[in-house]
């Protein structure tokens, strides 16, 4: 294995790559692939360049959504129109994706979050990878069955919503992790730090929620978890879902708007 695939493999198959300040997973079983999230627009041909690291985008079995946001719907229309790779989510998640209901933080719920230079910066990055084009995905597909999904990985779908409406973590047994999209994250240029958070509550839908799929993901029997934003974080998800519900305050909840 080379040392670029090597860097990012957090577990055993399981690798994590980084866009504009947003990451997407591959999950590997032998040549065959399972493509979880896929970054801004303007990160569609990195997206395709992580997966050519590990195989062929012919190889790609489905993209799985965590949800509908901009930052990681990139290259789905990429990988289905190009490569007939299937675009699966939460039957609740697919009126955001097809554009019939929308659950996206705004320009000025952007800007009210403007107060620190990381922030801006990322702002600047957003805006030059498509970040105010709203993005459809008409290939957006409910999954096809309940439970854990027959793709490689074997990744289970965990109902998360509050970020949006059918945000959707995957549970993966196998390596005793959680992909946790939005709904739990490590980082972000408007957090100040590190550290498991819930993301500020202009990003959110329904930030009540989104508090209350925490205690969801808290029950859940993992040592580590994979963010949509922020590096991979290792321990104890019950002690990460703890020190994320510490640190909830109007931001997160919403309350100051």
């Amino acid at each position: 294995m080379s040392q670029a695939i090597a860097d990012h493999e957090v577990a055993e198959n399981v690798f994590l790559f980084t866009g504009t300040s947003v990451n997407w997973i591959i999950l590997r079983d032998g040549k065959d692939l399972t493509l979880i999230d896929a970054g801004w627009e303007g990160d569609a041909p990195e997206v395709e360049r992580t997966i050519r690291l590990l195989g062929r985008p012919e190889d790609v079995h489905a993209v799985l959504l965590t949800h509908a946001h901009s930052d990681h719907t990139g290259a789905l229309e990429l990988l289905h129109e190009t490569y007939g790779v299937p675009v699966w989510m939460s039957p609740a998640e697919v009126p955001n994706a097809t554009g019939e209901h929308v659950e996206q933080a705004g320009t000025a719920d952007v800007v009210r979050m403007m107060y620190r230079p990381q922030a801006i910066r990322w702002a600047v990055d957003m805006v030059k990878v498509g970040g105010l084009k709203q993005i459809t995905t008409p290939s957006a597909e409910s999954f096809p069955e309940e439970g854990p999904l027959e793709l490689p990985g074997r990744p289970v779908p965990i109902a998360t919503p509050g970020h949006t409406d059918g945000h959707t973590s995957y549970h993966l047994p196998s390596v005793g992790g959680v992909v946790t999209g939005d709904a739990l994250v490590s980082g972000h240029p408007t957090l100040k730090g590190l550290g498991p958070r819930l993301l500020p509550g202009g990003f959110t839908h329904d930030a009540e929620q989104a508090v209350q799929s925490l205690r969801v993901l808290r029950d859940i029997d993992a040592r580590m978890f994979l963010p949509g934003h922020g590096p991979v974080w290792y321990g104890s998800l019950k002690e990460s879902v703890d020190e994320a519900l510490a640190h909830v305050d109007d931001r997160n909840t919403g309350l100051d708007g």
